[in-house]
């Protein structure tokens, strides 16, 4: 089992306290099993795609719940009542859960099912009110005026 040694980001950084939960969280699931399996890819600097391989179920039998900090996908198979022998048996028909820890200002705007994969969509939204400014310095004075940074 690995171990992280995180004071020295403990000696430069505030507020991080979750991450050594965040990393044990991550090595939990890395033991779980990886069905069904996905990617996560990198659209564009603030735009995020999980692709998950969902073949055999239907848009009904599954259930996208995103909250604050966290991505959460099900899949619960109907049961299927229709007697069958398999000579081979390669397509699974399990449920599964999984789910995914998001950063602050990242969430889901939309998610479809093509082709048997589940394309999940999100992307990072910083709010204004977040985003960097750059303070001016009035030498004549004691006062502090903010002035908003322009877009490049």
């Amino acid at each position: 089992m690995r171990t992280y040694d995180l004071a020295p980001l403990y000696r430069s950084a505030i507020g991080f306290d979750q991450l050594a939960q965040l990393f044990d969280n991550a090595q939990r699931a890395e033991s779980q099993q990886s069905y069904p399996p996905y990617n996560i890819e990198l659209v564009s600097d603030d735009k995020y795609r999980i692709v998950m391989a969902v073949a055999g179920f239907d848009r009904s039998e599954l259930e996208i719940v995103a909250e604050r900090d966290s991505l959460n996908i099900v899949g619960r198979k109907k049961k299927d009542d229709t007697a069958r022998t398999f000579l081979h048996r390669g397509i699974a028909a399990r449920d599964f859960e999984h789910r995914f820890q998001l950063a602050n200002h990242v969430r889901v705007v939309k998610a479809t099912v093509e082709n048997g994969l589940l394309n999940i969509e999100l992307v990072r939204e910083i709010p204004e009110a977040l985003k960097p400014r750059r303070i001016e310095i009035d030498g004549a004075s004691d006062q502090v005026h903010v002035v908003e940074r322009q877009a490049a």
